[in-house]
Parts: C-alpha cells; structure tokens; sequence
C-alpha cells in the first residue's frame, strides 16, 4: 500500500515536472516569432523587459540568495556601456567583443573591490558597493580617454534594426534567467539556500561562506555587465552620472521586491510590471518614483515575500523548481 502511495506521488511529480518543462518551449516560441507579427513600439517594450529581467535575475542572485545586498550594481552597468563605446567607437571592433569586454571588465573590477567591501556587513556592504559605484561616476567624469563628462555616442547602434536589438535583448534577458536557474540546481545552488536559510548552521556543515558570496558576485558582475552594454547599445549614448546613477539599482530593487525576491519567477514578473509602468509613468517624471515607492511598501504589507513569493507559499506553484530528480536503479528519489 505504501508503495502504491509512493508512485502516485512520484507519477505526480513526474507530471508537475513534465508541464512546467511544456511551458517555457511554448513561451520561448511564442517569443521567438513575436517581432514578426507586432509593431516597433511593442518590439521595444519587450527589449526593456527582457533587458531588466537579467538585471533583476543578477540582483537577486545577490540579495535573494548570497545575502549581499547592493546598492551599487549600477557600476558595472556604467562600465559595460563604456567598455561597448570604447571598444565600437575607438578601436572600431565589432559590437559583440564590446559586450564581452564588459562583461569581463566588471568581473575584474568585481575581483578588485571584492576584499574590502566582503569585510563588511549588512548595511555597510549596502553602502560601500554604492560608494564604489559613486567612486567610478567621478573618476569616469574625469577621465579624458572616455571624453570624460562628455560622453559617447554609440554609433553601432544605428546599423542595428529593432528586430536585431530584440533578438539581443532576448538572447540576454532568458540566458540570465536560464544561467540562474542552472546555477540554483547545482551544488552552488543548494550551497547558497543554505546560507539563505542559516547561514551559521551552512557554515557549520562545510559550506565555504565566502567563495560561495565571491563566485555569486562574480558571476552577477559579469551577467550585469554585458546587460548594461546591451542598454546602451539600445540607448545610443552612454555618459557618467546616468551610467553609473543609482536609479539603475532602485530599479533593481523594485523589481525583485515586487515579483518576489529569492524565486526565479520574482524578477521577471517584477521586470514585466516595472517597465509597463515605466511607460504608463512616462509623462509624469515628477510623481514616477512616488508611485514606485508606494506600489512597493504596498506589496510589502500584503505580501512581504512579494507576489510570486506569495504563490509559491500559498499554492506551491512555480515554473522554474530547483527541485533535483536522483535516479538510483528502481527508485526515484527527489
């Protein structure tokens, strides 16, 4: 009887398993031929939203799971658009060279700034990451090889359609997602949903607490980095204090608190409501962020995990599990 019981269980899991894997062919589809049959305007739309989904993917990875709350994400989005700009417009090398090099600039920079700002804790990481980010705003303002407060225009841009620049966004925004979900079913993963959990108690048990935060907040610097080039490869045009302003990591923030921090799902409804939004808000620059603020604290009230977060406790539903399946001969073990 007992084993009976078992198989159905297992049979259900095996069917929970087989529809969430239905549902991102079918979406990945349905993305895959969209710009064929709607307007530029929407095609646009989709590029933010795809684009902001890897940033919130990234900032989650950080704060949702590492526990390493930034405020200061927005400096590598400031040097993957520079490092797109410099490597374009000075040294003419094709626009994919560009969004790597600043990819591998942050993980670099990332590296370097790694020592100092993982000695502190809590609020102070919060503050010297943003610190850091304030720190390269000067410095890049100042430094005549990028023209300093001058700017770039970009102009490998002009060359790109918008059904070239959303083909880009997309391959960005899913690999982010799909490059997390990967991480979150390895042994990276469940390393770091013990340290989300307890992170004494993850200690305790073998799990090496700082390389964990260090390979979390390399990998995130990377991600982040070719996602900033991608920005302002759509932009056109890349200057200091919008570069490396901390509106980027409000926007971040907003995103995962709304769609629902430490779920794969979180960031990308969080990204869909942001950027509709965003457009919605458009002509009301003055009240944008109050309304943000509010729509934010309002979540929070109602449902602190936000909304997918909220779904998952109260319903068990998710898309992306990062439940593993174990095959040890006639038994399935999960």
């Amino acid at each position: 009887m007992f084993r009976v019981i078992t198989m159905q269980i297992l049979s259900t899991e095996r069917f929970k398993s087989n529809a969430r894997l239905c549902v991102p062919i079918i979406l990945l589809a349905a993305l895959g031929i969209l710009p064929l049959g709607v307007n530029e305007n929407i095609v646009m739309i989709m590029v933010q939203i795809f684009l902001y989904m890897a940033l919130g993917q990234m900032w989650n990875l950080l704060g949702g799971y590492a526990g390493l709350v930034s405020l200061g994400q927005q400096m590598f989005i400031g040097l993957g658009g520079y490092a797109l700009a410099v490597i374009t417009e000075n040294y003419h090398l094709p626009m994919i060279i560009g969004l790597l090099v600043g990819g591998i600039v942050s993980v670099i920079f990332a590296l370097v700034i790694s020592q100092p700002i993982f000695k502190m804790r809590g609020v102070y990481f919060s503050i010297g990451t943003w610190i850091a980010a304030e720190a390269l705003a000067v410095y890049f303002s100042n430094w005549t090889y990028v023209r300093s407060g001058q700017g770039f225009n970009i102009t490998v841009s002009y060359d790109l359609t918008t059904t070239d620049m959303y083909y880009i966004a997309a391959v960005v925004g899913l690999g982010a997602v799909g490059l997390v979900h990967a991480l979150l079913r390895s042994k990276l993963g469940l390393a770091l949903m013990a340290m989300r959990d307890n992170e004494s108690a993850a200690e305790t048990i073998g799990i090496e607490i700082y390389n964990t935060k260090l390979k979390c907040f390399l990998i995130s610097a990377f991600v982040t980095g070719i996602t900033g080039g991608a920005l302002y490869l759509s932009i056109a045009y890349v200057q200091p204090y919008a570069a490396f302003g901390i509106d980027w990591t409000v926007a971040m923030v907003f995103m995962v608190i709304i769609g629902g921090i430490g779920t794969v799902e979180g960031p990308i409804l969080g990204a869909v409501f942001y950027v509709l939004l965003k457009q919605y808000l458009y002509d009301y620059p003055g009240i944008s962020m109050i309304i943000l603020g509010i729509i934010a604290i309002i979540i929070i009230l109602l449902a602190p995990r936000g909304i997918m977060g909220a779904v998952h406790d109260y319903w068990g539903f998710e898309i992306f599990s990062t439940r593993r399946w174990v095959k040890r001969s006639d038994k399935t073990i999960f």
